[in-house]
């Protein structure tokens, strides 16, 4: 069975920085044979969904309302109808969940995964919640810190 990682972050509009974090994560995680899980819609989540797609990785996107919220890079879409309830689909669906800046919503997604004991790593330098959790533990649950995508990555996929 193929890995599934999840990459979680904001859907507004990120700077380029993080932006091509996002992108180079995508691309890893298809580089690595593994499935892209994603919010599928903007920011964030549409980089790491490109990044995926420039190196012919597969892409899931467990979309809140409607199949048009969709970026373009995503292959197959899951409609929920859910709106951010959707956020235990996405976290249920990963193996591991990689944060990358984020607000209210990645924190809801932060704190899902780690109530379902699925592995949390979160790029501090990214910002956001992934900078305010990054080395933390909740409810006895650590959120692994990573400076960059490829410590990120070496983690997910260790």
């Amino acid at each position: 069975m193929l890995k599934q990682i999840a990459i979680i972050g904001s859907a507004d509009r990120v700077s380029s920085e993080v932006e091509q974090m996002a992108e180079e994560l995508g691309q890893e995680i298809a580089r690595s044979g593994a499935v892209l899980i994603s919010g599928g819609r903007k920011g964030v989540m549409e980089a790491s969904c490109r990044g995926a797609k420039k190196e012919n990785g597969l892409v899931v996107g467990i979309l809140p309302k409607t199949r048009d919220q969709a970026n373009q890079f995503v292959d197959i879409c899951i409609v929920t109808g859910m709106g951010d309830a959707r956020n235990v689909l996405n976290v249920n669906s990963a193996d591991i969940i990689i944060s990358v800046c984020g607000g209210a919503g990645t924190l809801s997604e932060i704190a899902l995964a780690l109530k379902a004991n699925k592995k949390v790593i979160a790029i501090r330098t990214s910002g956001g919640v992934s900078r305010m959790l990054a080395g933390k533990a909740i409810d006895g649950r650590a959120v692994i810190s990573a400076d960059n995508v490829k410590e990120a990555l070496r983690i997910a996929l260790e």
